[in-house]
């Protein structure tokens, strides 16, 4: 008898690997224990094991999800002193976590002097959003614009603009570190454009909304930007004291201890 139950779990392991359901091959033994301890019926057995592979599942689509996002490292939010953040984000944060702001199609515009957590706070609601089941880009607004450049040269302009409109949220950052002539003003704001109004895109950027002509040259082009990007959008003041200048001084005054 217990021959014939050995034969049938390895039957039942190679099965899964066949199927592949790894989850049901790593857990069949402790299962069996499980369910012979409780007196488990052949109904809660096999749901505890399938339950086991979508959780298993789940967990790897949510781990693809956040690869595929491009992210240059991984900042969560909860690693955040919110004590230490400028008072408007501190506000609106929580509002911002429930990623409403994704379905309503609705932008997010972080703008402040550099070390204050913009770039962490858009990763963190980034890899969130990525949890939940969203599609996310991370780009540079360099990298952004040399993609555009590449594939206009490549007339591959019109494959790229189909797949930028699809993701659910892009996070633009670093917006205002480089100026650019005029025509990568105008591809970046008809690339940008596409978005309008239809999905959720969050801008990081060092400069005021009167200083992004210093980033254009043409001040109608960069007014119909900011139109385009701030309607019906979040405007968080990120100014304030950098973090990274905090951790530079306490740094230095550990070594002198």
């Amino acid at each position: 008898m217990k021959e014939n139950e050995s034969n049938l779990r390895q039957q039942i392991t190679d099965l899964s690997k066949t199927l592949k359901l790894p989850s049901i091959r790593k857990t069949l033994q402790d299962t069996i224990q499980e369910a012979v301890c409780h007196s488990w019926s052949y109904e809660q057995f096999l749901f505890t094991l399938l339950h086991s592979e979508d959780t298993h599942r789940e967990e790897n689509r949510k781990k693809a999800h956040v690869k595929r996002a491009g992210f240059p490292q991984y900042k969560y939010l909860q690693e955040l002193n919110r004590e230490e953040l400028p008072d408007d984000v501190k506000i609106v944060l929580p509002e911002l976590e429930t990623l409403e702001f994704i379905k309503n199609a609705q932008n997010i515009v972080l703008a402040g002097n550099p070390g204050t957590g913009k770039t962490h706070i858009a990763i963190g609601l980034g890899i969130n959003a990525c949890k939940m089941g969203y599609n996310v880009l991370f780009t540079s607004i360099p990298q952004l614009l040399t993609q555009i450049r590449e594939c206009r040269s490549a007339r591959t302009l019109h494959q790229l603009e189909l797949k930028f409109i699809k993701y659910d949220l892009v996070i633009c950052d670093e917006f205002g570190y480089v100026s650019f002539n005029k025509d990568g003003a105008e591809a970046l704001f008809n690339h940008l454009s596409l978005r309008t109004g239809r999905k959720a895109t969050i801008i990081t950027t060092n400069l005021a909304f009167d200083r992004w002509k210093e980033i254009f040259g043409d001040p109608i082009l960069t007014a119909a930007m900011v139109d385009r990007l701030t309607h019906k959008a979040y405007l968080i003041n990120m100014n304030g004291d950098s973090f990274r200048m905090k951790e530079t001084q306490k740094w230095i005054k550990n070594k002198r201890i």
